[in-house]
C-alpha cells in the first residue's frame, strides 16, 4: 500500500448499534471502510434501511447489500415463524442459547466478507461480535473468531501466497468483543456515532418502532441508561 493511502477494510454492517460503532472504529484506525450488509430474510428488515444511513454517515467507500435468504432453512425466530422472546430477565439471557440465534450466520457473513476482502486486496475485516453483554451466541466468542481467522489464512490465494513475514495475512478485528453495551456506546459517542440512525430490535412494528422488550432492546436500553442517557431509537409506546 502506497504511503498516505488508507488501506481498505471490509466492515460487516447490520445497521445496529454495535456494527455502527465498529464502522467508526475502522475509520479511526485509518482504514477505508467497505460496508457489507446482508438481506438474509430477517424479520427485522428495518435494520437494512438503518445500515444505508449508517454507511452514508460513516463515509463508507462502498456499501453492498447482499441478498442471502436464510428463510429457506429457518430454524431461528429471526428467519422463521417462531416467537421472539420478550421480557426475559438477565439470568434468562445468560442461560441457554436463545431461539434468536441464526444457525451459522456469522460463518456465512464472514465467508462473504472474506471473498470481498480478497478481491479488494484488503487484509482486514471488522465485525461487531460481542461475547460479554450478549445472548451467548456461539459465533460471537473469541475462540470462534480466532478459528475463522486461522481458516481464512489457509483458504485464500492472497494469504497462502503472502510472504512469511506478512503472515497472518488477513485479520478479523472484533474491537467490541469484551466490552459491555455501555462501554460500546461510550466508545461510539466519542467517535461521533449517531445512534439515532441505528436499529437493533428483533421484532419491530411494521413502521419500524422497536418493541422494547426483546433481548436486543433490553441490552441496548440498559447500555444507554448506565451512561445516564436515553436511547434515541424510536420505541413503541
Amino acid at each position: 500500500m502506497a504511503a498516505g493511502i488508507s488501506p481498505p477494510a471490509v466492515v460487516l454492517l447490520s445497521g445496529g448499534l454495535d456494527s455502527a460503532t465498529v464502522l467508526a472504529i475502522a475509520r479511526e484506525q485509518g482504514f477505508t471502510p467497505f460496508a457489507l450488509t446482508f438481506a438474509y430474510g430477517q424479520r427485522h428488515a428495518v435494520e437494512i434501511e438503518a445500515a444505508k444511513a449508517v454507511a452514508a454517515a460513516g463515509q463508507a467507500a462502498r456499501h453492498v447489500i447482499l441478498p442471502v435468504d436464510l428463510r429457506v432453512f429457518g430454524g431461528s425466530a429471526l428467519t422463521a415463524d417462531i416467537a421472539v422472546p420478550k421480557g426475559r430477565s438477565e439470568s434468562d439471557m445468560a442461560g441457554d442459547i436463545p431461539v434468536t440465534y441464526v444457525p451459522a450466520r456469522n460463518t456465512i457473513f464472514l465467508s462473504f466478507a472474506l471473498a470481498w476482502a480478497e478481491v479488494l486486496g484488503a487484509r482486514d475485516i471488522f465485525a461487531g461480535m460481542n461475547a460479554l453483554d450478549y445472548s451467548g451466541y456461539p459465533d460471537c466468542r473469541p475462540d470462534y473468531v480466532a478459528a475463522f481467522q486461522h481458516m481464512a489464512n489457509l483458504a485464500t490465494k492472497a494469504a497462502v501466497e503472502a510472504p512469511l513475514a506478512e503472515r497472518p495475512h488477513l485479520r478479523i478485528h472484533t474491537p467490541l468483543i469484551d466490552l459491555s453495551k455501555a462501554q460500546i456506546i461510550a466508545r461510539g459517542l466519542a467517535l461521533g456515532v449517531d445512534y439515532a440512525l441505528t436499529r437493533s430490535c428483533y421484532d419491530p412494528s411494521p413502521d419500524g418502532l422497536a418493541c422494547g422488550a426483546c433481548d436486543s432492546c433490553q441490552l441496548r436500553r440498559k447500555g444507554f441508561a448506565a451512561l445516564g442517557l436515553t436511547d434515541p431509537a424510536p420505541y413503541q409506546s
